[in-house]
């Protein structure tokens, strides 16, 4: 952020190997933000990550945007201060919505959203042009998907639909209850309405209700998770900055790949379903704590 004494990527008097050399940075209200993770991991295999679950104050999808954003600033700076991370992904749909704005303009370092990779994919999957989002209330209300899709394909015909729950079951590590069906049945039944053709899971923890979330939409619609799409980018980004971890940074001594995590709320609940979502990768969890 401005003021932290960090200087821009692209003005670092650092060698780019040197630069490369530092962790992604990525963060979520809790698990959901794995599924980025994961697709980084995969995608990535050599770069270093520091994955920050602020479960302490999940869920956000409820609370007003500007609180969420002041939580995504404290989080950003707490990845580059502590971390030195060299590029951030906001891997939660409500801070990407509330802040990814403020964050591009003011960080001393990349930060990378999942809201327009998801739509680039939504829009390149639908073959009817009806296509539909699922979010939390603040992403749905902020209107970040209505005018990413609007000015990705404005002939494109979006029904959106705020899904309050959805967070809360994932959190609690139940993904295929009877309950949260009867909740899906509810809360998707306008866009079965609609009769979308694709749906974008717009929020980070939806990808693991996608089972009862095809059981419901029907085996027809297509469902898309910006995780794949946002590691795509990430890669992308990091080629085009010159912040791709070179082979010559790697040494026995300091070995790439390195996978770092921490939660605010508590650390082994989150290092044993955090474990279960993610996999093996998910070994030791700090906890960090907020002024």
């Amino acid at each position: 952020m401005a003021g932290t004494g960090y200087l821009p990527v692209a003005a670092s008097p650092v060698a780019s190997r040197v630069v490369g050399a530092r962790p992604i940075g990525v963060f979520d209200s809790g698990f959901g933000g794995l599924t980025v993770a994961r697709a980084l991991m995969d995608l990535l295999p050599d770069e270093d990550l520091v994955y920050v679950g602020d479960t302490g104050r999940y869920p956000y999808g409820p609370r007003p945007l500007d609180e969420v954003r002041r939580y995504a600033i404290q989080i950003h700076e707490h990845l580059v201060r502590r971390h030195d991370v060299k590029l951030v992904v906001v891997a939660c749909n409500t801070a990407s919505a509330a802040a990814l704005e403020v964050l591009q303009a003011e960080s001393p370092v990349p930060v990378v959203g999942v809201i327009e990779p998801g739509v680039r994919s939504l829009v390149a999957a639908t073959r009817n042009g009806n296509v539909g989002v699922i979010g939390t209330v603040g992403t749905i209300g902020s209107g970040a998907y209505q005018q990413a899709v609007a000015a990705a394909d404005a002939s494109v015909k979006l029904s959106c639909a705020a899904c309050p729950g959805f967070v809360e079951f994932v959190e609690r590590g139940e993904t295929s209850s009877d309950q949260v069906h009867v909740l899906a049945e509810r809360l998707l039944a306008p866009l079965r309405d609609a009769q979308i053709d694709t749906l974008l899971l717009g929020c980070t923890h939806y990808p693991f209700l996608a089972r009862t979330l095809g059981d419901v939409m029907g085996r027809d619609v297509v469902l898309v998770d910006s995780a794949d799409e946002t590691a795509f980018r990430v890669r992308a980004l990091l080629g085009e900055l010159g912040l791709a971890r070179d082979d010559d940074t790697t040494s026995a001594v300091v070995p790439a790949g390195r996978h770092r995590f921490e939660s605010s709320g508590d650390v082994e609940l989150f290092r044993t379903r955090g474990a279960r979502l993610l996999g093996p990768e998910l070994g030791h969890v700090e906890a960090v704590a907020w002024d």
